[in-house]
Protein backbone atom coordinates (compact mmCIF):
# COMPACT_ATOMS: atom_id res chain seq x y z
CA UNK A 1 0.00 0.00 0.00
CA UNK A 2 1.36 3.23 -1.31
CA UNK A 3 1.07 6.07 1.09
CA UNK A 4 -0.17 8.85 -1.47
CA UNK A 5 -2.28 8.69 -4.65
CA UNK A 6 -3.78 10.99 -6.98
CA UNK A 7 -7.61 9.69 -5.68
CA UNK A 8 -8.39 7.84 -2.64
CA UNK A 9 -11.51 6.21 -2.76
CA UNK A 10 -14.05 5.11 -0.27
CA UNK A 11 -15.61 2.08 -1.05
CA UNK A 12 -16.10 -0.79 -3.47
CA UNK A 13 -19.09 -0.49 -4.90
CA UNK A 14 -20.26 0.13 -8.20
CA UNK A 15 -19.79 3.95 -7.63
CA UNK A 16 -16.30 3.71 -6.35
CA UNK A 17 -15.00 1.14 -9.07
CA UNK A 18 -16.16 3.63 -11.79
CA UNK A 19 -14.30 6.24 -9.98
CA UNK A 20 -11.13 4.34 -9.97
CA UNK A 21 -11.31 2.77 -13.20
CA UNK A 22 -11.78 6.24 -15.13
CA UNK A 23 -9.43 7.72 -12.78
CA UNK A 24 -7.05 5.09 -13.97
CA UNK A 25 -7.47 5.14 -17.37
CA UNK A 26 -7.09 8.65 -17.44
CA UNK A 27 -3.75 8.07 -16.11
CA UNK A 28 -3.73 9.15 -12.44
CA UNK A 29 -2.72 6.70 -9.76
CA UNK A 30 -5.66 5.63 -7.50
CA UNK A 31 -6.75 3.33 -4.53
CA UNK A 32 -9.58 1.75 -3.78
CA UNK A 33 -10.11 0.66 -0.15
CA UNK A 34 -13.28 -1.37 1.32
CA UNK A 35 -14.04 -2.30 4.41
CA UNK A 36 -15.51 -5.36 3.40
CA UNK A 37 -13.40 -8.80 2.91
CA UNK A 38 -14.63 -9.27 -0.33
CA UNK A 39 -16.08 -6.54 -2.72
CA UNK A 40 -19.90 -7.16 -3.71
CA UNK A 41 -20.79 -9.12 -0.63
CA UNK A 42 -22.99 -9.48 1.32
CA UNK A 43 -25.62 -7.92 -1.27
CA UNK A 44 -28.16 -5.42 -0.52
CA UNK A 45 -29.34 -4.43 -3.36
CA UNK A 46 -32.58 -6.02 -5.70
CA UNK A 47 -29.63 -6.13 -8.26
CA UNK A 48 -31.71 -4.39 -10.89
CA UNK A 49 -30.68 -2.09 -13.74
CA UNK A 50 -31.98 -0.99 -17.13
CA UNK A 51 -30.39 -2.53 -19.83
CA UNK A 52 -29.54 0.93 -21.47
CA UNK A 53 -27.80 2.24 -18.57
CA UNK A 54 -25.99 -1.06 -18.52
CA UNK A 55 -24.53 -0.26 -21.75
CA UNK A 56 -23.54 3.22 -21.28
CA UNK A 57 -20.14 1.41 -19.19
CA UNK A 58 -19.94 -1.94 -20.62
CA UNK A 59 -21.53 -5.27 -22.36
CA UNK A 60 -23.56 -7.03 -20.67
CA UNK A 61 -21.89 -10.58 -19.66
CA UNK A 62 -23.64 -14.00 -18.71
CA UNK A 63 -21.45 -14.45 -16.09
CA UNK A 64 -22.76 -11.79 -14.16
CA UNK A 65 -26.56 -11.51 -15.31
CA UNK A 66 -29.01 -13.78 -13.06
CA UNK A 67 -31.67 -13.04 -15.33
CA UNK A 68 -32.71 -11.06 -18.40
CA UNK A 69 -36.21 -9.31 -17.92
CA UNK A 70 -38.98 -8.70 -20.27
CA UNK A 71 -42.21 -8.17 -18.34
CA UNK A 72 -42.85 -6.10 -15.03
CA UNK A 73 -46.33 -6.26 -13.38
CA UNK A 74 -47.53 -3.79 -10.82
CA UNK A 75 -50.04 -5.55 -8.59
CA UNK A 76 -52.77 -2.96 -6.52
CA UNK A 77 -53.81 -3.42 -3.41
CA UNK A 78 -56.88 -4.78 -4.79
CA UNK A 79 -55.05 -7.18 -7.25
CA UNK A 80 -55.32 -5.22 -10.37
CA UNK A 81 -52.25 -6.06 -11.96
CA UNK A 82 -50.89 -3.54 -14.99
CA UNK A 83 -48.45 -5.56 -16.80
CA UNK A 84 -45.74 -4.45 -19.08
CA UNK A 85 -43.79 -6.94 -21.59
CA UNK A 86 -40.73 -6.16 -23.65
CA UNK A 87 -42.47 -5.55 -26.99
CA UNK A 88 -43.95 -2.59 -24.86
CA UNK A 89 -41.06 -1.48 -22.41
CA UNK A 90 -37.96 -1.59 -25.10
CA UNK A 91 -35.01 -2.44 -23.77
CA UNK A 92 -36.07 -0.02 -20.40
CA UNK A 93 -37.36 -2.71 -18.54
CA UNK A 94 -33.77 -4.44 -17.46
CA UNK A 95 -31.33 -7.09 -15.90
CA UNK A 96 -31.39 -8.72 -12.64
CA UNK A 97 -27.67 -8.80 -11.61
CA UNK A 98 -25.51 -10.96 -9.46
CA UNK A 99 -23.92 -8.51 -7.75
CA UNK A 100 -21.47 -10.67 -6.19
CA UNK A 101 -19.93 -10.91 -9.79
CA UNK A 102 -21.13 -7.38 -11.29
CA UNK A 103 -19.15 -5.92 -8.21
CA UNK A 104 -16.10 -7.55 -9.03
CA UNK A 105 -16.04 -7.41 -12.18
CA UNK A 106 -15.95 -3.59 -12.18
CA UNK A 107 -13.24 -3.54 -9.59
CA UNK A 108 -11.25 -5.78 -12.00
CA UNK A 109 -11.47 -3.31 -14.35
CA UNK A 110 -9.94 -0.63 -12.24
CA UNK A 111 -7.36 -2.91 -11.27
CA UNK A 112 -6.48 -3.58 -14.74
CA UNK A 113 -6.32 -0.27 -15.48
CA UNK A 114 -4.29 0.27 -12.78
CA UNK A 115 -5.83 1.13 -9.94
CA UNK A 116 -4.81 -0.32 -6.26
CA UNK A 117 -7.43 -2.27 -4.40
CA UNK A 118 -7.20 -3.31 -1.01
CA UNK A 119 -9.81 -5.26 0.91
CA UNK A 120 -10.69 -5.69 4.54
CA UNK A 121 -9.37 -1.78 4.60
CA UNK A 122 -11.46 0.87 6.80
CA UNK A 123 -11.37 4.60 6.80
CA UNK A 124 -11.02 5.15 10.56
CA UNK A 125 -10.59 8.81 10.10
CA UNK A 126 -10.55 11.81 7.52
CA UNK A 127 -6.89 13.88 6.81
CA UNK A 128 -7.95 17.31 7.32
CA UNK A 129 -5.51 20.13 6.94
CA UNK A 130 -6.42 23.65 6.94
CA UNK A 131 -10.20 22.84 5.94
CA UNK A 132 -9.59 20.37 2.81
CA UNK A 133 -9.58 17.15 2.70
CA UNK A 134 -6.55 15.37 2.10
CA UNK A 135 -6.62 11.57 2.47
CA UNK A 136 -7.59 8.78 5.07
CA UNK A 137 -6.08 6.87 8.03
CA UNK A 138 -6.96 3.50 7.52
CA UNK A 139 -7.16 0.12 9.07
CA UNK A 140 -5.37 -2.40 7.46
CA UNK A 141 -4.26 -5.94 8.94
CA UNK A 142 -4.63 -4.56 12.27
CA UNK A 143 -2.28 -1.81 11.53
CA UNK A 144 -3.03 2.34 10.83
CA UNK A 145 -1.72 3.99 8.25
CA UNK A 146 -2.22 7.43 6.51
CA UNK A 147 -3.46 7.46 2.61
CA UNK A 148 -3.09 11.03 1.29
CA UNK A 149 -4.69 12.05 -1.54
CA UNK A 150 -5.29 15.50 -3.98
CA UNK A 151 -8.83 14.15 -3.97
CA UNK A 152 -10.97 12.03 -1.97
CA UNK A 153 -13.76 10.61 -2.91
CA UNK A 154 -16.66 9.45 -0.79
CA UNK A 155 -18.24 6.01 -2.40
CA UNK A 156 -19.31 4.10 1.56
CA UNK A 157 -22.82 3.77 1.10
CA UNK A 158 -26.10 5.59 2.34
CA UNK A 159 -24.20 5.34 5.62
CA UNK A 160 -21.33 7.57 4.65
CA UNK A 161 -19.73 7.68 7.96
CA UNK A 162 -16.56 9.30 6.07
CA UNK A 163 -18.59 12.57 4.55
CA UNK A 164 -19.93 13.02 8.07
CA UNK A 165 -16.34 12.82 9.69
CA UNK A 166 -15.37 15.33 6.94
CA UNK A 167 -18.13 17.85 8.27
CA UNK A 168 -20.67 17.48 5.46
CA UNK A 169 -24.64 17.16 7.30
CA UNK A 170 -26.07 13.50 6.59
CA UNK A 171 -28.59 14.04 8.60
CA UNK A 172 -32.10 11.90 7.36
CA UNK A 173 -35.35 11.88 8.95
CA UNK A 174 -36.64 8.03 9.37
CA UNK A 175 -39.22 8.85 7.04
CA UNK A 176 -36.73 8.93 4.09
CA UNK A 177 -34.77 6.52 5.05
CA UNK A 178 -36.61 3.06 3.65
CA UNK A 179 -36.35 0.18 6.13
CA UNK A 180 -35.51 -3.08 3.65
CA UNK A 181 -35.45 -6.63 4.21
CA UNK A 182 -35.07 -9.33 0.91
CA UNK A 183 -34.51 -12.90 1.12
CA UNK A 184 -33.00 -14.99 -1.86
CA UNK A 185 -35.62 -17.81 -3.02
CA UNK A 186 -35.51 -20.71 -4.43
CA UNK A 187 -37.81 -23.71 -5.07
CA UNK A 188 -40.78 -21.51 -6.44
CA UNK A 189 -42.52 -20.93 -9.07
CA UNK A 190 -42.40 -17.90 -10.68
CA UNK A 191 -42.07 -15.91 -14.37
CA UNK A 192 -38.18 -15.95 -14.81
CA UNK A 193 -38.44 -13.12 -17.04
CA UNK A 194 -40.75 -10.94 -15.41
CA UNK A 195 -40.17 -8.16 -11.97
CA UNK A 196 -43.24 -7.72 -9.95
CA UNK A 197 -44.17 -4.79 -7.35
CA UNK A 198 -46.74 -4.66 -4.84
CA UNK A 199 -48.38 -2.02 -3.41
CA UNK A 200 -50.76 -1.23 -0.79
CA UNK A 201 -51.24 -0.55 3.22
CA UNK A 202 -51.43 -4.51 3.95
CA UNK A 203 -48.20 -5.55 1.67
CA UNK A 204 -45.63 -2.78 2.25
CA UNK A 205 -46.96 0.94 3.63
CA UNK A 206 -45.63 3.76 2.23
CA UNK A 207 -42.96 1.73 -0.15
CA UNK A 208 -43.98 -1.83 -2.11
CA UNK A 209 -42.55 -5.50 -2.47
CA UNK A 210 -40.66 -6.55 -4.82
CA UNK A 211 -40.47 -10.36 -6.67
CA UNK A 212 -37.33 -9.80 -8.55
CA UNK A 213 -36.40 -13.05 -10.63
CA UNK A 214 -32.54 -14.84 -10.73
CA UNK A 215 -33.51 -17.70 -12.86
CA UNK A 216 -36.22 -20.01 -13.04
CA UNK A 217 -37.22 -21.04 -9.76
CA UNK A 218 -35.07 -18.28 -8.11
CA UNK A 219 -36.44 -14.74 -6.98
CA UNK A 220 -35.27 -12.03 -5.14
CA UNK A 221 -37.95 -11.09 -2.83
CA UNK A 222 -38.08 -8.38 -0.79
CA UNK A 223 -40.05 -5.21 0.96
CA UNK A 224 -38.89 -1.63 1.43
CA UNK A 225 -41.30 0.83 3.81
CA UNK A 226 -40.31 3.94 5.43
CA UNK A 227 -38.15 3.79 8.66
CA UNK A 228 -40.78 6.14 10.57
CA UNK A 229 -43.20 2.97 9.78
CA UNK A 230 -41.21 0.66 11.55
CA UNK A 231 -42.69 -1.17 14.45
CA UNK A 232 -43.16 -4.46 16.30
CA UNK A 233 -45.32 -6.53 14.11
CA UNK A 234 -45.17 -4.07 10.87
CA UNK A 235 -41.57 -4.30 10.10
CA UNK A 236 -40.24 -5.07 6.64
CA UNK A 237 -39.41 -8.49 8.03
CA UNK A 238 -42.49 -9.12 9.15
CA UNK A 239 -44.46 -7.70 6.14
CA UNK A 240 -41.87 -10.14 4.19
CA UNK A 241 -42.75 -13.17 5.95
CA UNK A 242 -46.37 -12.60 5.85
CA UNK A 243 -46.33 -12.62 2.37
CA UNK A 244 -43.89 -15.17 2.10
CA UNK A 245 -46.13 -17.39 4.24
CA UNK A 246 -49.37 -16.65 1.72
CA UNK A 247 -47.80 -16.67 -1.53
CA UNK A 248 -44.53 -18.90 -1.35
CA UNK A 249 -44.53 -20.80 1.79
CA UNK A 250 -42.69 -23.58 0.63
CA UNK A 251 -39.83 -21.47 -0.90
CA UNK A 252 -36.57 -22.11 0.42
CA UNK A 253 -34.83 -19.28 1.59
CA UNK A 254 -31.18 -18.92 1.23
CA UNK A 255 -30.05 -15.78 2.01
CA UNK A 256 -31.18 -12.99 4.17
CA UNK A 257 -29.77 -9.01 4.29
CA UNK A 258 -31.51 -6.31 5.61
CA UNK A 259 -30.78 -2.47 5.39
CA UNK A 260 -31.16 1.06 4.37
CA UNK A 261 -32.20 2.96 1.29
CA UNK A 262 -32.75 6.97 0.88
CA UNK A 263 -35.68 8.10 -0.75
CA UNK A 264 -34.71 11.72 -0.07
CA UNK A 265 -33.65 14.14 -2.25
CA UNK A 266 -30.11 13.93 -3.02
CA UNK A 267 -27.61 15.58 -0.30
CA UNK A 268 -27.38 19.39 -0.95
CA UNK A 269 -24.12 19.18 -1.98
CA UNK A 270 -21.01 16.61 -2.87
CA UNK A 271 -18.11 18.37 -3.20
CA UNK A 272 -15.62 19.79 -0.41
CA UNK A 273 -12.16 21.03 0.16
CA UNK A 274 -10.58 17.90 -1.82
CA UNK A 275 -13.66 15.53 -1.45
CA UNK A 276 -16.62 14.16 -3.60
CA UNK A 277 -19.22 12.04 -2.47
CA UNK A 278 -20.98 9.88 -4.80
CA UNK A 279 -23.88 7.40 -5.09
CA UNK A 280 -25.75 6.08 -2.31
CA UNK A 281 -23.53 8.13 0.08
CA UNK A 282 -24.29 11.27 -2.35
CA UNK A 283 -28.40 10.02 -1.85
CA UNK A 284 -28.48 9.82 -6.13
CA UNK A 285 -31.20 6.62 -5.08
CA UNK A 286 -34.47 6.96 -7.42
CA UNK A 287 -37.06 8.44 -4.52
CA UNK A 288 -39.89 5.91 -6.48
CA UNK A 289 -38.06 2.76 -7.45
CA UNK A 290 -34.81 2.61 -4.75
CA UNK A 291 -32.68 1.98 -7.61
CA UNK A 292 -28.96 3.17 -7.57
CA UNK A 293 -26.43 1.28 -9.10
CA UNK A 294 -26.67 2.95 -12.58
CA UNK A 295 -26.84 6.12 -10.67
CA UNK A 296 -23.94 5.58 -8.28
CA UNK A 297 -21.45 4.51 -11.61
CA UNK A 298 -22.64 7.61 -13.52
CA UNK A 299 -21.68 9.81 -10.60
CA UNK A 300 -18.49 8.04 -9.75
CA UNK A 301 -17.53 8.03 -13.37
CA UNK A 302 -17.86 11.90 -13.43
CA UNK A 303 -16.42 12.73 -10.57
CA UNK A 304 -13.04 10.87 -11.71
CA UNK A 305 -13.18 13.09 -15.04
CA UNK A 306 -13.72 16.31 -12.86
CA UNK A 307 -11.41 15.38 -10.56
CA UNK A 308 -8.57 14.51 -13.57
CA UNK A 309 -9.17 18.01 -14.69
CA UNK A 310 -8.97 19.50 -11.48
CA UNK A 311 -5.73 18.02 -10.68
CA UNK A 312 -4.27 18.62 -13.79
CA UNK A 313 -5.23 22.20 -13.14
CA UNK A 314 -3.48 21.87 -9.66
CA UNK A 315 -6.47 22.90 -7.96
CA UNK A 316 -8.62 20.31 -5.77
CA UNK A 317 -10.59 23.06 -4.06
CA UNK A 318 -14.13 23.21 -3.84
CA UNK A 319 -14.93 25.50 -6.61
CA UNK A 320 -12.84 23.29 -8.67
CA UNK A 321 -14.66 20.53 -7.60
CA UNK A 322 -18.11 22.18 -8.04
CA UNK A 323 -18.67 20.92 -12.06
CA UNK A 324 -19.09 17.73 -11.10
CA UNK A 325 -21.95 18.89 -8.33
CA UNK A 326 -23.91 20.74 -10.98
CA UNK A 327 -23.04 18.46 -14.17
CA UNK A 328 -24.95 15.62 -12.46
CA UNK A 329 -27.79 18.31 -10.99
CA UNK A 330 -28.02 19.20 -14.75
CA UNK A 331 -28.12 16.00 -15.77
CA UNK A 332 -31.16 14.05 -17.45
CA UNK A 333 -30.19 12.07 -13.92
CA UNK A 334 -30.71 14.83 -11.86
CA UNK A 335 -33.69 16.51 -13.37
CA UNK A 336 -35.36 12.73 -13.20
CA UNK A 337 -34.39 12.71 -9.74
CA UNK A 338 -36.17 15.74 -8.75
CA UNK A 339 -38.95 15.00 -10.53
CA UNK A 340 -39.24 11.80 -8.99
CA UNK A 341 -39.08 12.68 -5.99
CA UNK A 342 -41.59 15.02 -6.03
CA UNK A 343 -43.92 12.51 -7.47
CA UNK A 344 -43.06 10.07 -4.90
CA UNK A 345 -44.29 12.49 -1.99
CA UNK A 346 -47.71 12.44 -3.81
CA UNK A 347 -47.76 8.73 -4.20
CA UNK A 348 -47.44 7.98 -0.56
CA UNK A 349 -50.16 10.06 0.36
CA UNK A 350 -52.12 7.77 -1.76
CA UNK A 351 -54.99 5.47 -0.07
CA UNK A 352 -55.63 2.04 -1.18
CA UNK A 353 -58.59 3.18 -2.50
CA UNK A 354 -56.88 5.70 -4.98
CA UNK A 355 -54.14 3.33 -6.04
CA UNK A 356 -57.46 0.63 -6.83
CA UNK A 357 -58.72 3.59 -8.81
CA UNK A 358 -55.28 5.12 -10.91
CA UNK A 359 -54.50 1.14 -11.38
CA UNK A 360 -57.99 0.06 -12.89
CA UNK A 361 -57.94 3.44 -15.16
CA UNK A 362 -55.15 2.07 -17.04
CA UNK A 363 -55.42 -2.28 -16.71
CA UNK A 364 -54.63 -3.20 -20.30
CA UNK A 365 -53.04 0.03 -21.73
CA UNK A 366 -50.39 -0.65 -24.24
CA UNK A 367 -47.35 1.40 -22.80
CA UNK A 368 -44.60 2.40 -25.45
CA UNK A 369 -42.24 2.23 -22.62
CA UNK A 370 -42.04 1.88 -18.97
CA UNK A 371 -41.05 4.78 -17.07
CA UNK A 372 -42.08 6.74 -14.43
CA UNK A 373 -43.02 9.27 -16.50
CA UNK A 374 -44.96 7.21 -18.92
CA UNK A 375 -46.77 5.41 -16.44
CA UNK A 376 -47.30 8.84 -14.63
CA UNK A 377 -48.54 10.42 -18.04
CA UNK A 378 -51.31 8.03 -19.31
CA UNK A 379 -52.60 8.03 -15.38
CA UNK A 380 -53.19 11.67 -15.80
CA UNK A 381 -54.34 11.37 -19.50
CA UNK A 382 -57.26 9.12 -17.69
CA UNK A 383 -57.48 10.96 -14.92
CA UNK A 384 -57.19 14.55 -15.82
CA UNK A 385 -58.00 15.99 -12.26
CA UNK A 386 -55.20 14.53 -10.86
CA UNK A 387 -53.08 17.50 -12.83
CA UNK A 388 -54.49 20.13 -10.10
CA UNK A 389 -52.79 17.95 -7.67
CA UNK A 390 -49.67 17.27 -9.19
CA UNK A 391 -49.60 20.68 -10.65
CA UNK A 392 -46.29 21.47 -9.48
CA UNK A 393 -45.27 18.75 -11.69
CA UNK A 394 -46.64 20.40 -15.30
CA UNK A 395 -43.98 21.75 -16.44
CA UNK A 396 -42.06 18.36 -16.32
CA UNK A 397 -44.97 16.40 -17.50
CA UNK A 398 -44.81 18.68 -20.80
Amino acid sequence: MKSEYDILVIGGGPGGALAAWTAAKAGLSACIIEKRPAIGAPVRCAEGIGKELLKEFMEPDPRWISADIQRARIVAPDGTSIALDEGRAGTEVGYVLDRKFFDRELVWKASEAGADVFVKTRAVAPIIEEGRVCGATVEFCGKRCDIRAKVTIAADGVESKFARWCGIDTTLPLREMMSCAQYLVTGIDIDPHSNDFYLGEEVAPQGYLWVFAKGERSANIGVGIPASKSKPGMRAKDYLDRFMKERYPEGRIIECVFGGDPVSRPLSCTVADGLMIVGDAARVVDPITGGGIGNAMITGRMAAEVAAKAIAAGDTSKAALMPYDEGWRSSKMGRTLERNYRVKEYFITLSDEKMNTLARSIEGINFSEITVMALLKEIIKRNPKLLLELKHLKDSLG
